[in-house]
């Protein structure tokens, strides 16, 4: 019962002595990243850390923990331990958060903000509870973070076309509503703050009026005169601007309709109008018509018609006037009494305006006889004297029959046809006074589509009468679309942008109606990634068009109208694709490799580039330059030809690598480069070179009792050349001496050894001419040195041998060329075949010659003076691209006795 009562006591006197409600507020901005510290709790309420407490006295870490993951607590991440507390990854939008478009939007619950950091009325708040921990340190933490707005949004109206009536009698600096004002999310200055007209036709301007709560309202104010009559209604943009930096724009369009007002009053077009009739006319007899005009609109147009007070009554009893249409017709008899002048005062009536007036004179002409009579039966369709023709009718149609007659039957009676027109009015016989009215030639509604005739008939006594008859032509679908320019020729730059305009068809057809109505639409040969509106007649493309795909492209479109049946035309569109710089120079190869004898003459043509672009004209056209060796090399722009400016020597440099560029002439230009390798090729262009023996006067003691085979000395030579041009072969061409064929020499390495053993008489000075030999071709180079051999035991008296070196010798050259084994073959070969083995029985007879010839001579010698000489053919293969450094080369004499 004890451990009960202390913990349910225990945590009150904790809370009593050490929690209190504390508050903070922090503020960022909205659309941060995830990881951004936002604050730290410990710091901001100076709570103890680990780093400030005393060993002696150690207190428990410090715990941070939400109360609760609200809607709040998704938008930040709290370090448990140090309590910083640092946005998530998931980012915060005040204008999602913020619905409310006034006052502080709170989330995570009831706010109440501090006096020393009160949020604005724009502020959007989230709030945390934060329980601090340990019991010693417990309290319960109200964070509020205010979420700054950044400028994020762009204004937007509600809707995209805003209509604005005004009439036009609007006064100057009239100021209109615009009901429909844009909207932007944003808050402060990052809302909208002000508007503007794309175009104000120099009558119209905006302002901008802000209401108690902050809300923006733009003004619609006149500026100038509007006259509805004059333009009835002008379309602009309207334009909303917020404040942020950068600022962002909305538009909608505006239309401005001038509404009309009774400004205009009815018109006569002329002041009077003279009429005979005459005095037996008919009852309903049409006298005629006024007719007056009013530009206004609607109601403000109608137009009424009356006579005037100044006409007399019997004058308004004997003509009735029409007050809608305006026609005057005889109501009454005319008599013996009827006076013969009428003076008719017509009023034209418009509501608030003051009547149009206008004249009309008739004059009765009183007869004594009664007029002819024509009396009609049409055929045709006809309808309140009009006549309804189908255009095309075949000629000769009939139309009417007219009856002519005398009404006293006392006069003859005849009749014409009076007005313009296919038509004709003939007897039709054997009827007397018949009369049949037909066509003449086919009627064509688009060349005229009303006639007015007239049938008179006249009697002896010199009356006529009229008889009007009007006759409307029906229009028939006779007439096929027809483009304004058979062949469309367009063009349209490469890489252009989907759904590009290409151009807007025009086709008209004379046709009324439903028949005259054109439709476009694409013809068979046309590729799907063209399209043609049906209604609009625009053509666009689908698709980026490349011109080193296709250059040009050729289909029909058509014309069809909506007639029954219907009819068509064609025309044809061409499209030619223009060139755009979007091809690099393309060399064939990326590595090109030439192989160029040394000592090439200067300007000579070592290769050609190949190099091509795609493109055309201007941008097609290629410069080849150098990058790097142009001081040696260079190249023909227009050809690609590579030559080098000075004549290369191998032994200098073997391999040349270049980079060649490749411009073309668009703009901005396009290049690409290829590497070039140049390999020269060697010519024997030089001798061997002996490096030992260094000199004609140097010597070698020979000891006479060095054994036969024993190496005495060596000649070594080297060659800059490669190849064939290097191999060098030794040779002994001259000798003196006691018995100088002691010695001899190996063709391959240069050692000079003896042959036989020396006796007594062989002492004394031995000269040895050793020719050194490339292979090279066309012709081997050579080179010769004297080896100077003193057989003897001492040297006892060396100016007597240097004496002796110093007279020229007598030597007789005795040796042939030295044969070579591997000869360039720079003939041409007639039988490619049978070449192997010529190649191989000429090489077998040669050396089956020298084996034999070399027996000989050998067995000779052994028989004489026991002597011998050995000649040998020499075949060595050098690779090609082997090379001799000569600065790697250190080859000793071998020594025996050097002096």
């Amino acid at each position: 019962h004890l451990l009960l009562f202390l913990l349910f006591v225990g945590p009150f006197n904790c809370f009593a002595s050490y929690s209190r409600a504390t508050e903070l507020f922090y503020s960022l901005n909205e659309g941060l990243p995830a990881g951004v510290l936002i604050g730290s709790l410990a710091r901001d309420l100076r709570l103890p850390t680990a780093g400030g407490q005393h060993l002696a006295d150690p207190q428990p870490p410090l715990s941070f923990t939400l109360a609760s993951r609200g809607l709040g607590g998704q938008y930040v991440q709290l370090d448990n331990r140090s309590g910083e507390l640092h946005t998530s990854a998931v980012e915060i939008d005040r204008e999602a958060l913020c619905v409310e478009s006034s006052g502080a939007t709170i989330f995570g619950g009831a706010a109440a903000v501090s006096s020393s950091s009160s949020p604005s009325s724009e502020s959007c708040l989230l709030l945390l509870d934060v329980l601090v921990l340990p019991q010693e340190y417990f309290r319960l933490v109200k964070v509020k973070i205010a979420i700054r707005d950044v400028n994020d949004n762009a204004p937007r109206f509600p809707v995209p076309h805003i209509r604005l009536s005004v009439p036009e009698n609007a006064p100057v600096n009239t100021r209109l509503a615009i009901e429909h004002p844009a909207l932007d999310p944003d808050v402060g200055t990052n809302s909208v703050q002000t508007y503007r007209l794309r175009d104000n036709y120099g009558v119209f301007t905006l302002d901008v009026e802000e209401n108690e709560s902050g809300e923006r309202t733009p003004y619609l104010i006149v500026m100038g005169a509007l006259d509805r009559e004059t333009q009835e209604e002008y379309v602009t943009v309207i334009v909303a601007e917020d404040g942020g930096t950068p600022p962002l724009v909305g538009s909608a369009t505006l239309t401005i309709g001038i509404s009309d007002i009774n400004d205009n009053c009815p018109q006569f077009s002329d002041s009077q109008l003279n009429i005979t009739l005459y005095g037996n006319s008919s009852l309903g007899t049409h006298v005629a018509t006024v007719h007056a005009v009013d530009v206004d609109l609607g109601s403000n147009a109608q137009i009424t018609y009356s006579y005037s007070q100044k006409v007399p009554q019997p004058s308004r009893d004997l003509f009735h006037l029409d007050e809608s249409t305006g026609t005057i017709t005889l109501s009454s008899k005319v008599d013996g009494d009827t006076p013969r002048l009428h003076r008719l005062i017509i009023l034209g009536n418009g509501p608030g305006c003051i009547p149009a007036v206008i004249t009309v004179l008739v004059t009765i002409i009183k007869v004594m006889m009664r007029p002819p009579e024509v009396v009609p039966r049409f055929i045709a369709n006809e309808a309140e004297g009009v006549v309804y023709l189908k255009e095309l009718e075949p000629i000769n149609t009939p139309i009417a029959f007219f009856t002519i007659k005398d009404p006293d039957e006392k006069y003859k009676v005849n009749c014409y046809l009076d007005g313009d027109g296919p038509f004709r009015l003939s007897p039709y016989k054997p009827y007397n006074n018949e009369y049949l009215l037909e066509t003449t030639k086919p009627l064509d509604y688009e060349t005229q589509q009303l006639y007015e005739i007239s049938v008179v008939a006249w009697n002896s006594e010199g009356f006529h009468v009229n008889k009007i008859i009007k006759v409307q032509v029906l229009d028939d679908n006779d007439n096929s679309p027809v483009f304004s320019q058979p062949l469309i020729e367009l063009s349209i730059e490469e890489n252009n942008v989907p759904n590009a305009f290409l151009t807007k068809l025009h086709a008209t057809d004379a046709d009324s109606g439903e028949r005259g109505q054109v439709s476009y639409f694409l013809g068979p040969d046309a590729p799907s990634y063209f399209s043609l509106d049906k209604t609009t007649g625009v053509l666009t493309v689908s698709t980026q068009l490349d011109r080193e795909e296709k250059e040009k492209y050729r289909y029909t479109v058509k014309a069809v109208d909506s007639g029954f049946p219907p009819r068509e035309s064609i025309a044809t569109v061409t499209i030619t694709v223009l060139d755009k710089n979007d091809n690099s120079p393309r060399f064939i190869n990326k590595d090109f490799s030439f192989f160029v004898p040394e000592n090439f003459p200067g300007f000579g043509e070592i290769g050609v580039i190949s190099v091509t672009d795609a493109d055309a004209g201007q941008n097609g056209w290629v410069a080849l330059s150098v990058l790097n060796g142009s001081d040696i090399f260079v190249i023909d722009t227009g050809k690609g030809v590579l030559r080098a400016k000075v004549s290369l020597d191998r032994e200098q440099q073997s391999s040349y690598v270049l980079w060649i560029e490749a411009v073309d002439g668009g703009d901005p230009a396009l290049s690409s480069t290829a590497k070039i390798t140049i390999l020269l090729l060697d010519i024997n262009d030089n001798p061997p070179l002996v490096l030992f023996p260094q000199s004609n006067m140097s010597y070698l003691l020979v000891l006479p009792s060095t054994l036969p085979g024993s190496p005495i000395t060596e000649v070594y030579a080297v060659d800059k050349d490669t190849g064939m041009n290097a191999v060098i072969a030794y040779s002994i061409i001259g000798r003196r001496g006691p018995r100088p064929e002691s010695f001899r020499i190996d063709p391959k390495t240069g050692n000079i050894t003896l042959e036989e053993s020396l006796m007594q008489n062989d002492y004394g000075l031995y000269r040895l001419l050793v020719k050194v030999s490339d292979h090279g071709y066309p012709e081997p180079l050579y080179s010769t040195v004297m080896v100077n051999l003193f057989v003897n035991d001492t040297v006892s008296n060396e100016s007597y041998i240097e004496s002796l070196l110093r007279k020229e010798p007598d030597i007789s050259i005795e040796e042939k060329q030295p044969q070579i084994s591997i000869e360039p073959t720079h003939k041409k070969m007639e039988s490619a075949s049978c070449m192997p083995t010529l190649v191989a029985l000429s090489i077998i007879s040669l050396g089956s010659i020298a084996l034999v010839t070399g027996m000989g001579i050998y067995i000779c010698l052994r028989k004489g003076k026991k002597h011998h000489r050995a000649d040998e053919n020499l075949e060595v293969q050098i690779p090609l691209n082997g090379r001799i450094n000569l600065h790697m080369l250190e080859k000793k004499p071998m020594e025996i006795s050097n002096i």
